[in-house]
Parts: structure tokens; C-alpha cells; sequence
């Protein structure tokens, strides 16, 4: 079965109060959770075997998805306590994993993505890992972050100079990167990982369609309306 990490362990402070008592990837748009929506789509294009990390409210997530059986997948959950930032909860959860390339995405986007585009990227990284042992996705600079990321994309490959655009919370990974982040460790996903990049070592490409990165109650309430129609 092909894999995936849905990222659900972010606090959510400036969807405070909702995030209070509400984990952010519960918070209702268009009629159902941002995490299920996440989990419907990456069950349609294929990937089947999910686990989900958590820290705030973690109880709520397992109990909302369960075994994942009701959406044809199979779904793990990796807590954690303190939570560890995108490349610790990931390094974590590789416990879970069978050793094989798999996609990322964050719990709390919502997007037309098409996820089974990223088989080819799983099965190119899987074959030559010492070439590629990722690939990101890039969007256009949201208006809340207009000077983007410290990357781009050039012929495919992620370039740290020329025109900057935004990660778009969604990628592949080949394993080996994490192993050495020992379980439990605190670490954000950059800047640590864009040394892979300078390395020549991470494709990537430009994502133009519908995107959103829910952050606050007003973002929210744009995507609500905006799906619900």
C-alpha cells in the first residue's frame, strides 16, 4: 500500500479561541473536518496507508477517523508530547512506516491537489535516492506570506535563489533523511532540510490551482463559503 503522513500535531494559536477545545484539523469547512478532507483525497488517488501525528487534543482526531476503515484506508496515529515540529514528527513516526518513500501533507490545507501525480515521484526517489530523495510542492505567495520561502523551482528542481514561492505543505520523502533525528527530538522541517536542495538532491514544481493554508478564523470562513456553494 502506498503511504502517507497527514501532519496533525500543530496548536493552531491564531485560530484561538476555536482551537481551544477544537484540535485545527477538526475545524469544520464545507461541511466536514480539513483533515477528512485530506484523508478522502489521498484515499482516492491511492494512498491507503496513513498515520497521523498529534499533540493538542490528540484523543479527538483518533476518535473523528478511527481505524480509518470507513474511508477505505488504514490509519495509525503517532502522539506526541511535547509536539516535535514537522521533521521531528516525522523522524517519529517512521516507526510505522515500512522503509519505503511516502508522501507528506499537512492535516490543515485544503486543496485540489492531485495527490496521484506523486506515485511517479515515489517510485523515481525509491529507485535513486542518492539523486532525489524528495520532491515539494510549490505554490504562489499567499497574501499573509508575499516574500515566500527561501526556494523556487527551476527545470524541475527546487533552486534557493531567483523568484521565491511558498511550500505548499505537501511532499515526498525518501526515509533515510530523518534516521538522523533520534525519536522525540524537537526540529522544524526548514531550515534544516534545504541542504538536500543545495545538494541538488530535491525536485519540485509549481502548484497554480486552488490552495489554501487555514490559519485564522477569517481564513477559514472564506473557505467555507467558498467550498459550500
Amino acid at each position: 500500500m502506498a503511504a502517507a503522513i497527514i501532519l496533525a500535531a500543530g496548536r493552531g494559536e491564531r485560530l484561538r479561541p476555536l482551537t481551544d477545545t477544537v484540535p485545527k484539523p477538526l475545524l469544520m469547512a464545507g461541511g466536514r473536518a480539513l483533515i477528512e478532507w485530506q484523508v478522502e483525497r489521498l484515499v482516492r488517488a491511492g494512498f491507503t496507508d496513513l498515520v497521523v501525528n498529534h499533540a493538542h487534543l490528540g484523543a479527538m482526531i483518533e476518535a473523528a477517523l478511527g481505524d480509518g476503515s470507513r474511508f477505505g484506508a488504514r490509519i495509525r496515529y503517532s502522539p506526541e508530547s511535547p509536539a516535535l515540529e514537522t521533521a521531528g514528527g516525522i523522524a517519529q513516526a517512521l516507526t510505522l512506516m515500512d522503509g519505503a518513500p511516502f508522501v507528506v501533507v499537512s492535516g490543515d490545507i485544503h486543496t485540489d491537489f492531485d495527490y496521484a501525480a506523486l506515485h511517479a515521484r515515489i517510485a523515481s526517489i525509491a529507485f535513486d535516492p542518492g539523486s532525489c530523495v524528495a520532491h515539494w510542492v510549490l505554490v504562489d505567495n499567499p497574501a499573509y506570506h508575499p516574500r515566500g520561502d527561501e526556494m523556487g523551482v527551476e527545470s524541475g528542481r527546487i533552486v534557493r535563489d531567483g523568484p521565491r514561492l511558498t511550500y505548499g505543505n505537501i511532499a515526498v520523502f525518501h526515509p533515510s533523511i530523518f534516521r538522523e533525528i533520534a525519536p522525540g527530538t524537537v526540529r522544524k522541517l526548514f531550515p534544516w532540510a534545504y541542504r538536500f536542495a543545495d545538494e541538488g538532491r530535491v525536485t519540485g514544481e509549481h502548484y497554480r490551482g486552488p490552495w489554501d493554508n487555514v490559519g485564522t478564523a477569517e481564513q477559514l470562513e472564506a473557505l467555507d463559503k467558498r467550498i459550500s456553494k
